[in-house]
């Protein structure tokens, strides 16, 4: 823990009054160097829920501020509204301060405006885990009523399942602990095991582990894609052609997100509320929820409690 002033917003900026914060894989791959740092000393944190602070003290509307602090808006890629590949875009708790922090500042026009009476441990985890999976579902070509697969069971993956569900996807879960098992068919899903009982029109790899993209790209019927939703992957191993690619399977990663997603997510959750699965600890802890994260220790999505 350090001591820091409260900051002071730039142009375009608010400061927001941190009620609580999700903790993310992310954070962890920051904290263990699998994300070179981009700036010394930053207050990890992209999953914060709080209040607009006005300019006499007072707290105004409530807002949530996720993973993407900023884009350039004039690049190729922000035109063709492609923001989430913006080569000067900027990220809270990797370019700037994050949540875990009583405050932060962020530019007015990258936060979400959020509902006034929902708690905020139900919010946060949907600023990163739920927008991302719902990047993922765009990205991995589900067709309505479709086969999905998701492998890993955290905390994007157990608000994407309900998302997907929700759209009419018929879900299998890829996971080890029992925990998850159970978690995933209590939210809905049709099988949660080793390996999904049947082939699949599409497929999001969750877990950072390449040793499963082949057997998750061979767990596709033709013309499946998996999206790799994570922003860190260990190596994949050698890919069969036959096996893996051939009948038009498609590999494809998913980098950040666009604020048009943040939108769209949180427009589904108001038609359909999920079920947040979330373990918060106290401020002081949050170097616990970490490694609870690093050891597959969370069910559902780890929050900070902040005020």
């Amino acid at each position: 823990m350090v001591e820091r002033p409260v900051p002071e917003p730039g142009p375009g900026e608010v400061l927001v009054r941190v009620e609580a914060c999700g903790a993310c894989r992310t954070d962890l791959h920051l904290a263990e160097g699998d994300l070179p740092p981009r700036a010394p000393l930053t207050t990890p944190g992209h999953q914060a829920v709080g209040r607009v602070v006005r300019p006499d003290g007072s707290d105004g509307e409530r807002v949530g501020v996720a993973w993407l602090r900023s884009t350039c808006g004039r690049c190729r890629y922000c035109r063709r509204g492609l923001e989430n590949l913006c080569p000067e875009s900027a990220y809270t708790g990797w370019d700037a301060h994050g949540g875990f922090a009583p405050y932060l500042t962020a530019p007015r026009d990258y936060v979400y405006p959020l509902p006034a009476d929902v708690p905020a441990e139900r919010l946060a985890p949907l600023l990163c885990a739920g927008i991302i999976g719902y990047r993922a579902l765009s990205r991995c070509d589900l067709p309505e009523g479709g086969r999905l697969g998701i492998y890993g069971f955290g905390a994007s993956a157990h608000l994407t399942a309900q998302a997907a569900i929700a759209m009419g996807a018929v879900v299998h879960v890829v996971t080890r602990a029992a925990r998850h098992r159970e978690l995933a068919l209590e939210l809905g899903a049709a099988s949660a095991g080793d390996r999904p009982p049947e082939p699949l029109d599409a497929a999001i790899l969750f877990a950072p582990v390449g040793d499963l993209v082949p057997p998750a790209l061979e767990a596709l019927d033709r013309g499946g894609t998996l999206a790799v939703a994570g922003i860190h992957l260990s190596d994949i191993p050698s890919l069969s052609y036959d096996r893996h690619l051939f009948q038009e399977r498609t590999l494809r990663s998913v980098t950040a997100n666009t604020r048009a997603d943040g939108r769209a997510y949180l427009d589904l959750v108001r038609a359909h509320p999920p079920q947040v699965s979330s373990v918060v600890y106290a401020f002081d802890d949050a170097d616990r929820a970490l490694s609870d994260i690093a050891n597959d220790h969370v069910k559902g999505a780890a929050v900070v409690a902040i005020s």
